[in-house]
């Protein structure tokens, strides 16, 4: 960003410029980059230079939906800094990407609607002073690649994408949102649903995928939504067919018109039972309500299990916004 001038000091006091080494980044890994602060006409102290990553999140309270500025890692980059008069002063970092830090740029261009950027605070006489943001373009992982390469195939169209406050059920977060990533279907489903919701929640050993439908109600069917819900290791997520997966999960969900497992797609019970991961092994992910649903079997890798379809009884995202503190 440009240099700012720290207010606290006023005329002739200090200026900073946070520069990062590149603004790409992957989830995991790290970015480096140097604080630099410009002496002004006299020597200034300052307590604290702090990094953070911040991010836009939408909250729903009943009919509402607001939005603020969310911090979700917070660093101290060096304590007690002296700063001489007409000096240059640099201080390097680096700051690791959480995981689960949500999407903002696919196909090497920004996905439309998602920011994320890296904020500098200096802490001087006790008080803060907030800059502006230095915006970071988040690429997905290569097992989340995997996944959106398939979306691509199967002839999906992007429509939006947000970051919700809340957790999922069933699926163990660091983070107190989740990212959702939004298409309309592809052609041979378009009437029977309407949209498609991706969400992707990383760890450093393993990818979960998320999906929601929202289905189309008809003369002799109600509408609602249903869920796919797919656990893989990073080793395994780039070599697994998700498009067939994903494909054959969207058929069932369109051909689905009452509750009541089919046996036909495996007959394993859903959520609200003991489920199964793609190792064939049960299970702690429970969710309340008559969730029902089976496995689908798929992937050049063999067979791909864990896509657990299930209609949705009640909010499968659970808000939970007290883990946030939001900006004017």
């Amino acid at each position: 960003m440009f240099k700012r001038m720290l207010s606290a000091f006023g005329v002739g006091g200090p200026s900073v410029d946070t520069v990062l080494d590149s603004p790409h980044a992957v989830p995991g890994q790290v970015i480096t980059g140097q604080v630099r602060i410009q002496g002004g006409t006299a020597d200034a102290e300052i307590g604290q230079v702090v990094l953070s990553l911040v991010t836009r999140v939408e909250v729903e309270h009943g009919d509402h939906e607001y939005g603020g500025v969310s911090e979700f890692f917070r660093m101290i980059v060096q304590q007690g800094v002296r700063v001489p008069a007409g000096r240059l002063l640099a201080i390097p970092f680096q700051l690791s990407i959480p995981w689960e830090t949500p999407i903002t740029a696919v196909g090497g261009g920004q996905l439309p609607g998602m920011t994320v950027g890296v904020r500098t605070e200096l802490v001087i006489a006790g008080a803060p002073d907030k800059g502006d943001l230095d915006p970071v373009l988040v690429h997905p992982l290569p097992s989340q690649d995997a996944v959106l390469n398939a979306f691509g195939q199967l002839g999906f169209s992007f429509r939006r994408a947000d970051v919700e406050a809340g957790r999922l059920h069933g699926v163990p977060q660091e983070l107190g949102f989740y990212q959702e990533i939004e298409f309309f279907p592809p052609a041979q489903f378009a009437g029977q649903i309407n949209e498609v919701e991706l969400t992707f929640v990383a760890n450093p050993h393993e990818l979960y995928v998320i999906l929601e439908a929202d289905k189309r109600g008809g003369m002799f069917s109600s509408g609602g939504d249903a869920f796919g819900h797919f656990r893989v290791s990073h080793q395994e997520a780039p070599v697994t067919d998700w498009a067939s997966a994903i494909n054959g999960w969207l058929a069932q969900v369109a051909q689905r018109g009452h509750a009541g497992y089919n046996p036909a797609f495996g007959g394993q019970p859903g959520y609200g039972h003991h489920g199964y991961d793609q190792h064939g092994h049960h299970g702690g992910h429970h969710r309340s309500g008559p969730g029902v649903g089976g496995m689908i079997a798929a992937g050049a890798a063999g067979v791909v299990g864990g896509m657990v379809l299930g209609e949705v009884v009640e909010e499968f995202f659970e808000d939970d916004g007290g883990d946030f503190a939001f900006d004017e």
